[in-house]
């Protein structure tokens, strides 16, 4: 195994020595500024709190591993592909974020069902006029950091992309073009008269929705479930994550983290490419 090491800062060559003596390293390589590849390293239960305290994100890799050897990334949207939940966004506009969002950070943390949870939350917006999702999108709504760059890479090694959402496929369909993602799939909201119901059309697409989702574009092209990594941040992306042959929880709830293949906590999302591209 490598462990590698990326941060958004220098990394001083006194943690690098450590983390290698920790692990037990046989060389230590600086692929780029802020990132480091560990050759032949070993787990130990220090490596964690370690990285937790210095801001570094960490991963034991299999050498030889590389981006090329997948064919599906499956990402979540909201706070994972892009910096925002959108509902909370669009309950601003009714002025209502924090009755939402804490409605919302209850789901992400999975305390509460999240078709309950989202049926509750897109109550608050009825009467909402219909323009508001356009603001969201325009206003509000921006990749998170380093999305460019890993979609790029991802196209560059033929790796189809799903984005799934437990939000809404106003924003899925307006990224998919925009993005040149390959496969979307969310909720939609009724909308009457130009304004917005209260109301979801059809059945939830869930954790559960999320999954099937994955399975079935990745049966689609064929893939093994070893060739797919999926990305998320909330609860609601477990089941997806539990599909997939890498599973990357970036920026997320502990729930999210604990049981992850890996954990982005500090670097964005081009992390992901740092993460399979240098062992």
């Amino acid at each position: 195994m490598n462990l590698i090491l990326q941060a958004l800062h220098d990394i001083p060559s006194a943690q690098i020595e450590h983390l290698a003596k920790l692990s037990g390293a046989a060389r230590i390589e600086q692929v780029a500024a802020h990132l480091y590849r560990l050759r032949d390293a070993k787990p130990h239960s220090a490596i964690a709190p370690y990285c937790l305290e210095h801001r570094l994100d960490y991963g034991f890799v299999a050498h030889g591993t590389h981006l090329s050897d997948f064919g599906l990334v499956v990402m979540d949207m909201d706070s994972t592909l892009i910096n925002i939940e959108c509902i909370d966004e669009i309950a601003d506009m009714q002025g209502l974020k924090p009755q939402v969002a804490a409605i919302t950070e209850s789901a992400m943390r999975g305390e509460i069902d999240f078709a309950e949870s989202l049926r509750r939350r897109v109550a608050l917006l009825e009467g909402l006029n219909e323009s508001a999702l356009q603001r969201v999108y325009d206003e509000r709504l921006q990749l998170n950091p380093g999305a460019e760059v890993m979609l790029a890479k991802l196209k560059e090694h033929g790796i189809k992309t799903l984005l799934v959402s437990g939000g809404f496929l106003f924003f899925t369909e307006r990224l998919k073009p925009r993005l040149g993602l390959d496969f979307t799939h969310a909720n939609t909201l009724e909308i009457q008269d130009g304004k917005l119901t209260g109301k979801v059309l059809g059945k939830v697409f869930d954790a559960q929705g999320k999954a099937d989702w994955l399975v079935k574009i990745r049966e689609e092209l064929e893939l093994k479930p070893e060739q797919v990594i999926a990305m998320g941040d909330g609860a609601n992306d477990l089941k997806m994550m539990a599909h997939a042959g890498i599973s990357i929880a970036y920026h997320a709830k502990p729930v999210v983290r604990e049981q992850a293949s890996y954990a982005l906590n500090f670097v964005g999302l081009d992390g992901l490419v740092n993460l399979l591209s240098n062992c």
